[in-house]
């Protein structure tokens, strides 16, 4: 029997969960007998397996990664190269990321995230100013946050939020991310209502939205804390 925690609440049905750490966790109802909780488990075995080993191998990339000179990051799309420049600044000058020589590898992907957050506030401000010109509507601020598991926000209050990691993908799926955000500032919600308004602006976002859950999954293998 694959090894579990059991968690009991109100719930109707049984469920099969795979945690972030490779751990897995069985939610049953209250009144559940152990031997349908164990024998569904085990009609579920192989699954677990495959998932499992498909977390596990993940938790072994993320921590793995590192970034060194001569190693590449993303910017807009595009892999450019990290590499060693004299003195004491550090930015991104169309070509590469350039650092001053003698980081160790924290502190190079430290830097490299700070410039990202830099090239974030701008690339997505100018991003989001024109589209939302082109849509008619009028966010109350644009923010670069940190967030790890969501792209983008819009709050009630019409401020729209963007995780700097966006930077990294295409011009046409950090579009779609704007557009998806600043399309909330009409309908606060995921309605087909929502979905006419993004789709008016951009009508192939199903294939942006695609690419974006690519890049989701090349970042789950990635450690960018």
């Amino acid at each position: 029997m694959i090894p579990y925690t059991l968690v009991r609440s109100r719930r109707k049905t049984l469920a099969i969960h795979i945690m972030k750490d490779a751990t897995v966790e069985v939610r049953a109802p209250l009144r559940m007998s152990m031997a349908d909780i164990n024998g569904f488990v085990k009609s579920r075995e192989r699954w677990i397996e495959e998932r499992l080993a498909r977390r596990k191998g993940l938790l072994e990339a993320k921590s793995a990664f590192s970034l060194g000179y001569g190693d590449s990051a993303a910017l807009c799309g595009v892999m450019y190269p990290i590499r060693a420049k004299d003195g004491n600044r550090a930015g991104f000058d169309g070509e590469g990321f350039y650092l001053p020589p003698g980081m160790d590898a924290d502190y190079i992907k430290h830097t490299v995230v700070q410039i990202y957050r830099r090239m974030a506030k701008n690339i997505i401000a100018s991003k989001v100013g024109t589209y939302a010109q082109r849509m008619g509507v009028a966010p109350s601020a644009v923010r670069i946050t940190g967030a790890k598991t969501r792209w983008g926000s819009c709050s009630g209050k019409k401020s729209v939020n963007f995780s700097w990691r966006l930077v990294m993908a295409g011009d046409d799926v950090i579009d779609y991310v704007v557009v998806h955000e600043l399309a909330h500032i009409r309908e606060l919600n995921h309605s087909p209502r929502f979905w006419a308004v993004v789709e008016g602006v951009l009508p192939d976002y199903k294939a942006r939205q695609k690419k974006l859950k690519q890049l989701q999954e090349t970042l789950a293998a990635q450690d960018w804390d």
